[in-house]
């Protein structure tokens, strides 16, 4: 309808022209250096529309190059499209050699084949052609330089996958000389550090991982407990343990791990004095029973005094096995060996455990109790072994 009214339109107003036109068709004439062009309006105005046929038809011709040019790019490009979509169906479904080939033949005809690279070389990984994947990975990082922190990150997955630590911690110390403020990078660094226990270099890199947020809470917090705890573990004296404990962030202080190694190291260090007395300001706080074990170790300056508070702990826990072992230690201590041995046995009865038979057997051994002795050992040793032996076959006599 709209169609008919505009052509209906179109014939009137040409009706309208041709009218004036034949009843007047107007005069022109042109002066150019003596040389006089006579025509009429309607030979002009066709002269003019043909000019502008002709500029329009030239300047088509002289475009034509190019947009077949562009034509054909972008027809390449579709086509790319295409296999680069067909190859990565094939490797999600599996079929990871002839996807690997597909990406690859897609990445010749690519405007951007750094894609194309990085998922030849995620499908050469799964076929465990590694030296393959790393020639694709050396393509993409040669085709497209600036994605080399792109480039590395991949490299450094795939082996981490493969459990190659040392060459992804190599690579990842690579791309964090490229970019110092990569935290992936950082958080991936840290964690490799912390499966191979390299305390020192988790230490060193422990703010800057702190200082991305890209690593949970607790993660950190793991993370920063143990690397305190290596420093308290390797303090070689006394003050060396307490600048060590010093360092440690006041939030961590409450932590047993941390405790426990600051407390060891005490000891270790000759401070038995102020380790009891932490001891048992930290137990008056807070009854745990690593510390109530700690505290049966210590060598107080009076041995006596030390049983007694032990055993006034008892009145309120009284069938705590950490509380009974340390009691009975300090009973030797003390040479209190009836009351050793009926704490001793008690434990025994509650919680054995190896340590317990230990101190035991070597109680029946000062009260001259060998066989016993020889049993409690043998029982201790007995919770030690985590597998049974194969059993012996039977050895049969050809008839």
């Amino acid at each position: 309808m709209k169609i008919g009214f505009i052509v209906i339109l179109a014939l009137l107003a040409s009706a309208t022209i041709t009218y004036f036109v034949l009843a007047d068709p107007g005069y022109v004439a042109i002066s150019i250096r003596g040389y006089l062009v006579e025509m009429s309006v309607p030979v002009l105005v066709l002269l003019t529309a043909a000019l502008f046929a002709l500029l329009w038809l030239i300047r088509k011709i002289i475009i034509a190059p190019r947009r077949i040019g562009e034509a054909a790019g972008r027809y390449r490009s579709a086509r790319s499209g295409q296999k680069m979509t067909r190859g990565m169906i094939e490797v999600a479904e599996g079929n990871f050699a002839r996807g690997e080939r597909m990406l690859a033949r897609a990445a010749s005809t690519s405007d951007s084949p750094l894609f194309n690279y990085l998922q030849a070389a995620r499908a050469a990984h799964l076929q465990g052609r590694d030296a393959r994947r790393d020639d694709w990975l050396k393509l993409a990082y040669q085709e497209v330089p600036e994605a080399a922190n792109a480039v590395l990150l991949t490299q450094a997955e795939f082996q981490l996958d493969r459990g190659q630590l040392e060459q992804a911690l190599a690579t990842l110390r690579r791309l964090d000389e490229n970019s110092r403020d990569h935290g992936h990078a950082l958080a991936l660094m840290a964690r490799l550090y912390f499966q191979l226990q390299d305390w020192s270099s988790l230490r060193e890199i422990l703010p800057r991982v702190k200082k991305h947020g890209q690593v949970k809470a607790g993660t950190l917090t793991t993370w920063t407990v143990r690397v305190h705890q290596e420093q308290l573990d390797k303090a070689a004296d006394g003050d060396a343990i307490l600048l060590a404990w010093k360092k440690v962030p006041h939030a961590l202080k409450t932590d047993i791990s941390l405790l426990e190694s600051y407390y060891k190291g005490l000891m270790r260090g000759g401070l038995h004095e102020k380790a009891e007395k932490a001891l048992v300001s930290a137990l008056k706080t807070n009854w745990r029973g690593p510390l109530v074990h700690l505290f049966g170790l210590v060598e107080g300056t009076d041995a006596s005094k030390q049983l007694k508070r032990a055993e006034g702990w008892l009145a309120n826990h009284s069938e705590d096995p950490d509380l009974l072992l340390t009691a009975a230690r300090l009973c030797l201590r003390n040479e209190l060996w009836g009351k050793a041995r009926s704490y001793l046995e008690t434990v025994i009865s509650l919680r054995p455990s190896p340590e317990v038979y230990q101190e035991y057997g070597a109680l029946l051994n000062q009260l001259g109790e060998a066989d016993a002795a020889a049993d409690a050992y043998r029982d201790g040793l007995g919770m030690l072994a985590t597998n049974n032996l194969p059993a012996i076959p039977h050895i049969t006599s050809e008839a």
